[in-house]
């Protein structure tokens, strides 16, 4: 029955790789990419309602690993993701990390063709649905679009390898620690009204510096007020700044490498779903750093002007004063 079934899939696959190519999902692709072009991609799909239905979380484990157990349809998805090659010759499957509401992948379109990137990824959608239906899941399996991110250097694509891979690690790290990862709105901070993402405790600290450095600072001089900041910091110092001149950001990153306590200001706000990156999210982890924004989010790209530089510091300042 299983081998029936598994034909039956294959066969369906066959018959609507290229069904959907008049009709490539392009509601958020990037304005002027060719994206019959030869390129990489990272691909995530999210399941619809965020259900999760393609496997639970574990771990970690005695090396502190945490990993997803696929489920029935997780196993399905993975299947159908590394079956695309075989499908479309001129695409590689370079990487993938399932997730229990949501799925990453990392596509490689080795030449220029006549298949959209989108009908790839419809295609792939289409057979999960099937996979979907046979396990008696009848609503929306997914999301109606999927998000694709350009990797133009082999940096970008070993910092987006790494960061799939640590997808599991940082989903159980978040949960352990819920409250830093919850967005707050309204918050009471420097006589203003801010959005914030993180320990709201270094908020109350009472020895609290603001961190301003000019941008006419030679390297020396920023050196000298790493050292100053972080003196303070591992004397318990909670700094705060907006980071926005060379050396703000040096005494940040130094302060966040030495594991001290900042609060961050930033020029957009939060969506319900944000998450810090990087260093920032094992900072959140600890209850190390605390985000906030006197904006709201916004989708728009915007330069930072004298002015709402001159807000942020003078925010971080006032942040600096009270406790």
């Amino acid at each position: 029955m299983d081998d029936y079934r598994n034909e039956q899939r294959r066969q369906w696959w066959q018959r609507n790789a290229g069904k959907y190519q008049k009709k490539p999902s392009m509601s958020r692709r990037m304005a002027g990419h060719d994206y019959y072009g030869r390129c990489i991609y990272m691909i995530t799909i999210v399941v619809a309602g965020r259900r999760k239905l393609l496997g639970s979380l574990c771990g970690p484990d005695e090396s502190h690993m945490a990993w997803v157990k696929a489920s029935a349809l997780g196993d399905a998805v993975k299947r159908y993701w590394h079956e695309i090659p075989s499908h479309h010759p001129h695409v590689k499957v370079l990487r993938s990390q399932l997730m229990p509401d949501h799925f990453h992948g990392i596509l490689f379109v080795t030449k220029k063709t006549n298949v959209h990137l989108g009908t790839i990824i419809n295609s792939f959608k289409k057979a999960c649905t099937f996979a979907a239906r046979e396990l008696n899941i009848t609503t929306p399996l997914w999301e109606s679009d999927y998000h694709d991110r350009i990797l133009q250097s082999h940096s970008q694509l070993d910092r987006m390898i790494d960061y799939i891979i640590d997808n599991p690690r940082r989903l159980w790290m978040k949960r352990s620690n819920s409250d830093f990862f919850k967005v707050r709105k309204k918050v009471e901070a420097g006589g203003q009204q801010v959005e914030a993402l993180g320990n709201l405790f270094l908020l109350d600290y009472p020895l609290k510096a603001a961190v301003q450095c000019s941008r006419k600072l030679t390297n020396q001089q920023i050196q000298e007020r790493v050292e100053h900041f972080l003196a303070m910091a591992h004397r318990g110092v909670v700094l705060v700044s907006p980071a926005i001149s060379p050396g703000e950001k040096e005494v940040i990153k130094a302060a966040q490498t030495a594991h001290c306590k900042v609060i961050k200001i930033v020029d957009n706000g939060f969506t319900p779903l944000s998450k810090p990156s990087g260093e920032d999210f094992d900072a959140c982890t600890r209850g190390d750093l605390l985000l906030i924004s006197p904006f709201e989010h916004h989708n728009q790209h915007t330069c930072l002007t004298e002015q709402i530089c001159y807000h942020l510091n003078t925010l971080a300042a006032a942040i600096a004063t009270t406790g």
